[in-house]
């Protein structure tokens, strides 16, 4: 039996009215998931830094900064995450603060890690006697802990400049 043709074209329009609907909500949920994720901080390790305690390295520790996603990314380029021992401290160059890590904050992924706003009030560590110096290939970042009584000192390296090769 074939059916009238006004028949066909509103049982057209009523699923397309249907999916548009689905769309609309899937947007909505992909836009409130990505509202509350804007705080999170995706930490990649930098492999060419190094870190040192008193004019020496430490036995454990690695240093990490946000991803950037593209070359204008630059939200969090002051932030540096390091591992000392079975300690966090991140560090914000441009405040010159210090906080103190708790490990349940960190969701830990193969070499990376995500984590939300780790610069809370309650969890600075007391810190003096900043020195930041670009040294050509890295840039230097120098803190005295106030809780260690020692000297941080943590090279980061600058990323190579590939304008020559276009």
């Amino acid at each position: 039996m074939k059916l009238p043709m006004r028949h066909c074209l509103r049982g057209i329009a009523s699923r397309l009215a249907l999916c548009l609907a689905a769309g609309a909500i899937a947007l909505a949920s992909i836009a409130s998931t990505a509202a509350s994720d804007s705080s999170a901080v995706h930490w990649v390790s930098v492999p060419e830094a190094q870190v040192k305690l008193d004019d020496k390295t430490p036995l454990a520790w690695n240093v990490y900064q946000p991803e950037k996603k593209n070359k204008k990314d630059k939200k969090a380029s002051n932030l540096v995450l390091i591992l000392l021992g079975h300690r966090y401290l991140l560090l914000d160059t441009r405040a010159r603060a210090v906080y103190e890590v708790p490990l349940a904050v960190v969701k830990a992924q193969k070499d990376s890690f995500d984590s939300g706003d780790l610069t809370q009030q309650s969890r600075v560590v007391p810190s003096s006697d900043w020195s930041s110096r670009d040294v050509g290939p890295a840039e230097i970042v120098q803190v005295t802990l106030g809780d260690y009584g020692r000297v941080l000192q943590v090279s980061l390296p600058h990323p190579p400049d590939l304008r020559p090769f276009y």
